[in-house]
């Protein structure tokens, strides 16, 4: 410690630091504030994700002390601590002498009442189901007759024997391929989404079984890892998760297209039941068979009707029906015609005396004549002829050709 100036009186005078490190060494030279257990309600939780470290507040209804994790300690959490979340932490209490302000260095921190792993387990789940992962159209149905059959469990288990069993005896059609992985334990994630990896890059199976038979949390704690989680949810070889028992549930089961209660179940989901599949091939060739013979029976009603009927009984009959349906008609498209010659005829007569109307000559019937020059036009004014032109003059009773000699003009009137 520094040296500490005096007063007159021989009091001491200390600094802002020399107090904050006197204080420091008082609460750290206590054994009981050197290892101590604290619960609370985490408050102002703040994840420093640049360093990793873990700064918060835990409280109660009486008071509140400064807390901080360090990235060695927090990384070893199974779950995100949260604010609001009631812990029991371990640590030592010491002072910051910068600040001057006492707080415990946290090493360990569990829930107060809840297991780590649960709450892990629920903010995976709350998380990957947010994304969508966990969503039934995303789904792959299973198909209906697989004869493929792929496991990734325990070579040495209970649950292999068992689907192994089942499946022989309901569908002894399938083959199976086994994954042999471990199926707890640090090692069994890697193992695991190794097998459905494999089964999707070889394209050897229908579809894929994965699972374990029961445990404790701890046991299956391998089926809550995300990475499995993302893997089977991307795998495109629909997956059945098989953990546990029928109360035991993982974030794999959410991720797969389909969860079993059990191993024995998904053996049961997989693969149809043979006699049940041969029971329904009887119902459908029954069915087509009753088909087939109404469709038959109505065939040869109709076969009996045709040869009954006059057109084959008596043909001369059915040839008189068609002949005076044909009289009738022939009658019908005479009498249409007639008019529709009528009506023409009527308009023929209408346009033939507009035309004679019109017709030159029907003038020049009336006592009038016409000039017409060499190119059969009409002359309608001396501008038309020069001296020499041979023109035609036509009356009602022929024509005269002549030459012209001279031309006199007057004046033109109108009329």
């Amino acid at each position: 410690m520094a040296e500490v100036t005096q007063t007159a009186a021989k009091s001491p005078v200390l600094t802002v630091a020399q107090l904050n490190a006197y204080i420091k060494q008082l609460i750290d030279a206590d054994r009981l504030l050197a290892s101590v257990w604290i619960k609370g309600e985490i408050s102002n939780f703040t994840n420093h994700y640049k360093t990793g470290h873990f700064y918060f507040t835990l409280k109660d209804p009486e008071g509140l002390i400064r807390a901080v994790m360090f990235r060695s300690a927090a990384a070893k959490l199974p779950f995100l601590p949260e604010n609001g979340m009631k812990v029991i932490v371990h640590g030592r209490v010491s002072a910051f002498i910068r600040d001057g302000q006492y707080q415990i260095y946290v090493d360990s921190m569990e829930p107060d009442g809840v297991g780590s792993l649960y709450i892990a387990f629920e903010q995976l789940k709350r998380r990957l189901e947010a994304e969508g992962l966990f969503s039934p159209a995303r789904k792959r149905p299973l198909p209906k007759i697989p004869t493929r059959i792929g496991i990734i469990t325990s070579p040495t288990g209970a649950a292999v024997r068992d689907m192994i069993n089942i499946t022989g005896r309901r569908f002894p059609y399938a083959k199976l391929t086994l994954f042999p992985s471990l199926v707890q334990g640090p090692d069994a994630p890697a193992q695991l989404i190794a097998g459905v990896k494999y089964f999707n890059a070889a394209g050897n199976v229908d579809v894929i079984i994965i699972g374990r038979g029961g445990g404790s949390i701890e046991d299956l704690w391998a089926f809550n890892d995300e990475t499995l989680a993302r893997t089977v949810a991307a795998s495109a070889i629909p997956v059945i998760s098989a953990v546990g028992h029928e109360t035991d549930f993982t974030i794999c089961d959410f991720a797969a297209d389909v969860r079993a209660p059990t191993p024995s179940a998904a053996a049961e989901l997989a693969v149809p039941d043979t006699s049940e599949l041969q029971r329904k091939i009887h119902n459908i060739i029954g069915r087509m068979e009753l088909s087939f013979s109404k469709q038959l029976s109505a065939y040869r009603g109709a076969l009996a009707n045709l040869s009954g009927s006059r057109a084959l009984t008596s043909p001369q009959n059915f040839i008189d029906d068609k002949r005076m349906a044909l009289l009738s008609l022939s009658g019908e498209l005479e009498n249409v015609m007639k008019l529709e010659l009528s009506g023409k005829r009527a308009e023929f007569a209408s346009l033939t005396a507009s035309l004679q109307a019109l017709n030159p000559m029907s003038v020049i019937a009336r006592g009038y004549s016409a000039v017409f020059g060499e190119d059969g036009k009409l002359i309608r004014s001396v501008e038309q002829l020069d001296k020499g032109d041979r023109f035609t003059f036509r009356t009602m009773d022929g024509e005269v050709i002549g030459e012209t000699v001279e031309i006199i003009r007057g004046e033109q009137t109108n009329g």
